[in-house]
């Protein structure tokens, strides 16, 4: 985080009417290393102090200055809140069908918005081989990237899987026989799922499967890069399908167009034994860390992040309008002005016509709070030849060599406070325990286990001069939530260990 940001924090805490009912002054603490936020914390206790009567609000909110504005968080409260949502996994060599490309997995999520509009996801393929990891941004809301991350892992899994074993899944159904498990979730304890629309979108899977197995060109299965092409866009078209159709009850229809109108970027990868493939879709980002022959590590980014600062995204975008739209189409760096990743699932405000949009709200019960849904009119502007977004992935296939050690994925809060390379040295110092610092290196420590926290931890917390400071920590850990947001994203970060030993040449 800058200084320029930094300051940008304390005049929008200085800008509200602040009061205390103690007339205490808060005194400025001596400087240490970390010079820029004891400057901050005092500036704010200053601007606090400084009023003589009342209290503060934010968006209708009345906070309390002890208990909002308290930037002193000590080293037990920061490791608890951003260890709370790690995960941790080792992963058998051996799964009784072949070895492993995966050893282990560390996972974590630190929200900025209440509720955490990011999402993760990781499985075994059961009827097929592989693991599949996905991170998914979700933005207006958290129901696309919650129902998102539900369910592609299935629809990959299940276009895996061959023409045989999509008959038997079929032949249960048919019978009302307990169906063979697709996928082993690695689920964690605050991870949940939309139960009231599951029978939803088990139907809708099933439809799926009944399709390929009609195909005759489906056979064995569809290869790592065809299933994540095809699950990309064949989820998207049922999100779109369900918020249009008449459902069973109120609930489940507005759930359906609640993440319809939501949007969500996803991120998706395929561990093999022999290869990665990985499918975005947007500007979450999947990073392989490589070991050099001489020890130092590089980073390898196996997706393109699908914004404005990329420009063959902005051409292939463009090429698809009338050329009297060519300055419109991205205005501000933003789809239509309004939209930042110009790939995404749902966000059916970018593909719907506008007689369509108003048709399917209009259905909704004359109760129902679109506000309260995240719903309202609204056209963006010069939205004239719809669609102008689509998910279509990017994917790439990677073989893996002995020297590729792990891949990170992370939604774009993490990339916002990282790059490329120091996110893949951070965790490649984790793994090793070699520290470099001040050019020098030095075998310590990390404070946390999980590399995934360790990334969290350093992507909020490094000071100017390259060091992790605790102030710097404290303070983008205590924002109230209204602020919060402002000023950093949610973030998700997943850090999957390979097995470097199957890259190997085999010798006899």
């Amino acid at each position: 985080m800058s200084g320029r940001v930094c300051a940008s924090i304390v005049q929008r805490a200085s800008s509200y009417t602040l009061t205390l009912s103690s007339t205490a002054q808060f005194q400025p603490r001596a400087a240490n290393i970390c010079h820029f936020s004891s400057w901050m914390n005092s500036r704010i206790r200053s601007d606090i102090s400084g009023e003589d009567s009342g209290s503060w609000s934010l968006s209708g909110r009345h906070l309390s200055t002890r208990q909002d504005l308290d930037f002193q968080l000590n080293q037990v409260q920061i490791n608890s809140i951003l260890r709370s949502n790690e995960q941790t996994v080792s992963v058998p060599e051996f799964d009784g069908r072949g070895l492993s490309a995966v050893r282990k997995f560390e996972s974590n999520q630190l929200p900025a918005n209440t509720p955490n509009e990011d999402r993760r996801s990781s499985a075994t393929c059961l009827q097929s081989k592989g693991m599949l990891f996905g991170v998914f941004d979700g933005h207006g809301g958290w129901a696309c990237a919650q129902a998102v991350g539900e369910r592609l892992l299935y629809y990959t899994a299940v276009a895996m899987m061959s023409k045989q074993s999509l008959e038997e899944l079929e032949n249960c159904m048919e019978n009302e026989r307990p169906l063979p498990p697709i996928l082993q979730w690695y689920k964690h304890h605050a991870d949940f799922n939309y139960r009231e629309s599951a029978s939803l979108y088990i139907d809708h899977l099933r439809v799926f499967w009944q399709e390929l197995i009609e195909s005759e060109e489906h056979g064995e299965g569809m290869s790592p890069l065809e299933a994540l092409d095809y699950s990309f866009k064949r989820l998207d078209a049922d999100i779109s399908l369900e918020a249009q159709v008449p459902l069973s009850n109120d609930l489940m229809k507005s759930t359906a167009i609640q993440v319809a109108f939501a949007g969500s970027t996803a991120c998706v990868a395929h561990v093999g034994t022999d290869a990665i493939h990985v499918a975005n879709s947007g500007d979450c980002r999947a990073v392989l860390g490589v070991l050099e022959e001489d020890g130092s590590w590089s980073a390898l980014p196996l997706t393109r992040d699908h914004n404005s600062q990329n420009q063959a995204e902005m051409e292939r975008i463009r090429s698809l309008h009338p050329p009297s739209e060519r300055d419109t189409v991205v205005t501000e760096d933003r789809l239509l002005g309004v939209l930042m990743p110009l790939r995404a699932f749902g966000d059916v405000r970018f593909k719907w016509s506008h007689e369509l949009q108003q048709s399917v709200l209009a259905s909704l019960e004359s109760g129902v709070d679109l506000d309260s849904l995240n719903l309202y009119q609204y056209t963006p502007p010069n939205y004239l030849t719809p669609p102008y977004l689509d998910v279509a992935p990017e994917i790439t296939h990677h073989k893996l060599r002995p020297q590729d050690r792990f891949l990170i994925l992370g939604t774009d809060g993490l990339w916002d406070e990282l790059g490329n390379e120091e996110a893949v040295r951070l965790v490649g110092e984790h793994l090793s325990g070699i520290h470099l610092q001040k050019r020098q290196a030095r075998a310590s420590p990390a404070l946390d286990t999980n590399a995934a926290t360790h990334l969290i931890r350093h992507a909020l917390g490094t000071g100017e001069y390259g060091e992790l400071c605790q102030e710097r920590l404290a303070l983008m850990l205590s924002l109230p939530e209204d602020l919060a947001r402002m000023y950093r994203d949610d973030i998700t970060a997943t850090v999957v260990y390979l097995n470097s030993d199957l890259a190997r040449p085999q010798h006899s």
